[in-house]
């Protein structure tokens, strides 16, 4: 029997990165008798919100976890992309009564920092898991 059903909002920019996330992620929840049973991919995580917002309105999704990984560029982007996104993200949280898990790395890290952050995925997971079963 699954424990906790678990949405995904995955961001396609640096795919590479977020898919291992995601793999990673897939695993560690059937670990704790859980599944991610559906997975929204979005442009990048700026854009996370609407489709956390789908998935939490969802009767048969008990979480949401967000994988994205943000890295440093020659602005101050990456600090403003994160810095937004994770507060609507919490905000949804809130407003809708279900764990949402930031599984999001950065911002400031290079791209090797990034691939070495991969289990961020599996983080989310844990908090999302943990915090359903806290609050049920």
């Amino acid at each position: 029997m699954v424990n906790v059903r678990i949405g995904a909002v995955v961001a396609e920019f640096n795919y590479d990165i977020t898919h291992m996330m995601l793999e990673i992620a897939k695993e560690h929840a059937k670990f704790l008798d859980s599944e991610i049973t559906e997975v929204i991919t979005v442009p990048g995580v700026f854009d996370m919100p609407l489709a956390i917002k789908k998935l939490l309105k969802q009767d048969d999704i008990d979480a949401v976890i967000t994988l994205g990984a943000v890295i440093e560029g020659a602005t101050d982007h990456d600090q403003i992309v994160v810095q937004h996104a994770s507060r609507k993200i919490a905000d949804l949280a809130l407003d809708y009564d279900k764990p949402v898990a930031l599984g999001i790395s950065g911002p400031g890290m290079t791209r090797i920092e990034a691939h070495q952050r991969v289990d961020y995925g599996k983080r989310a997971v844990e908090a999302a898991v943990k915090m359903y079963n806290r609050l049920k």
